[in-house]
C-alpha cells in the first residue's frame, strides 16, 4: 500500500511540474514582451533577468522531472510561446490594467502550484523537488509583488513601470471617455470646436516658409495638440464643466505639454539632475509624479531623474497595497 501511495503521489507530482513547465515558457515570453514596454532602463533590465531566471527555472523543472523518471512535455516551449502570442495579440485591444491582471492571474497559478508541488514532494520524500517548489515559491511571490505595484501605480493615477502600447493607450481611453460625464452646454462644445480650428493657420504657415514634410507634420501636429488641449481646458472650465477640464488637464499633464509654471516642482527647469531627482522623491500624490515624468521625458529625458520618481510612486503603490 505504501508504495502504491509512493507511486500516486509521484504521478501528481510530475503531472504538476510538466504543467508548471508549459506555465514558464509562457511566462518567458510574457516577460520579453514587456521589455519593450519598461519605461526606464531600470525597468528594463530587470525584465530582461526575470525572463533569464524564468529560463534558468524551466531546466531545472525539466530536470526534475526526469529524475522523477518522468519525460517533459516536449511541445511545451512551443504551446507556451504560441499562448504568449495569443495573449499579446488578445491584449491589444483591452485596457492596460486587464493586460496586467492577466499576468497576475498567470503569475498567481504559478505561486499556487509551487505551493502545492511542495506538498507533494514532502508526501512524497522529494527533498530536491521540495527545495525546487521553494525557490519557485519566493521568485513567483516576488513577480506578483512586483505586478501588484505596478497595478497600484496605474490605478493612483501615476505612470506605471511600463508603457501601455499606442492600442492600449486608445482603448483605455475610450473607456474613460465613455465613462466620462459631460455637462457642457451647445456653445461651450462650439468654442471648443473652434479652439481646435484656429490651430490650422499653423500648416499653411509653415507651408508656405518651405520646411521640409516631416518637420511641417511634427510641428503642426504637435502644436494643435498642445494649443487645442490648452484652450479646449480653458473654455471647459470657464463653462463649468470642472470634471472634463480636470481631465483635459491631466491629459495634457500625462503628455507633459504643461508649461513649466504649472509644474508641481518649482522653477524645476532650472534644477540640475540631482536637485530635480531629490525634488521628485519628496512628492507624495501619484498624479504630480505623473506630470513630472512626463514633463521630464517630453524635454530633457534624464534617466536617472525618471527612475528617481518611479521609484517614488512605486513605494506609494506598495504602502497603499499592503506591501513592505
Amino acid at each position: 500500500m505504501a508504495t502504491a501511495a509512493t507511486t500516486n503521489d509521484t504521478t501528481t507530482l510530475i503531472a504538476q511540474l510538466r504543467t508548471v513547465l508549459d506555465l514558464t515558457h509562457t511566462e518567458i515570453q510574457v516577460a520579453e514582451t514587456r521589455i519593450t514596454q519598461a519605461r526606464t532602463d531600470a525597468v528594463r533590465r530587470e525584465l530582461t533577468e526575470n525572463a533569464e531566471n524564468a529560463r534558468t527555472r524551466a531546466i531545472a523543472i525539466e530536470k526534475a522531472i526526469r529524475d522523477l523518471g518522468g519525460f517533459p512535455d516536449v511541445i511545451g516551449p512551443f504551446l507556451g510561446r504560441a499562448a504568449a502570442a495569443v495573449k499579446a495579440l488578445t491584449e491589444q485591444a483591452e485596457p492596460f490594467d486587464e493586460a496586467l491582471l492577466g499576468d497576475l492571474a498567470l503569475e498567481g497559478q504559478l505561486l499556487d502550484r509551487a505551493r502545492y508541488i511542495k506538498a507533494l514532494a514532502v508526501a512524497a520524500k522529494e527533498r530536491d523537488v521540495e527545495d525546487l517548489a521553494t525557490r519557485l515559491i519566493t521568485a513567483h511571490t516576488a513577480t506578483v509583488e512586483w505586478l501588484t505595484t505596478v497595478l497600484a501605480e496605474d490605478a493612483l493615477g501615476g505612470p506605471a513601470a511600463l508603457r501601455r502600447t499606442p492600442v492600449q493607450a486608445a482603448a483605455g481611453l475610450a473607456v474613460k471617455l465613455m465613462n466620462l460625464p459631460f455637462t457642457w452646454s451647445t456653445r461651450g462644445v462650439e468654442r471648443a470646436a473652434e479652439a481646435v480650428r484656429s490651430v490650422r493657420p499653423t500648416l499653411s504657415d509653415l507651408a508656405e516658409r518651405g520646411s521640409r514634410t516631416g518637420e511641417i507634420a511634427g510641428k503642426a501636429l504637435a502644436g494643435a495638440r498642445n494649443s487645442a488641449l490648452e484652450t479646449a481646458e480653458r473654455i471647459t472650465r470657464e463653462q463649468g464643466a470642472e470634471d472634463a477640464a480636470d481631465a483635459i488637464h491631466a491629459a495634457r499633464g500625462a503628455t507633459g505639454v504643461l508649461e513649466a509654471g504649472e509644474l508641481p516642482i518649482a522653477d524645476y527647469d532650472e534644477l540640475n539632475v540631482n536637485e530635480a531627482a531629490a525634488a521628485a522623491k519628496d512628492l507624495t500624490d501619484p498624479a504630480d509624479i505623473r506630470v513630472i515624468i512626463a514633463y521630464e521625458e517630453a524635454h530633457k529625458n534624464r534617466q536617472r531623474v525618471v527612475s528617481a520618481a518611479q521609484t517614488r510612486l512605486a513605494a506609494i503603490a506598495q504602502e497603499v497595497v499592503g506591501i513592505s
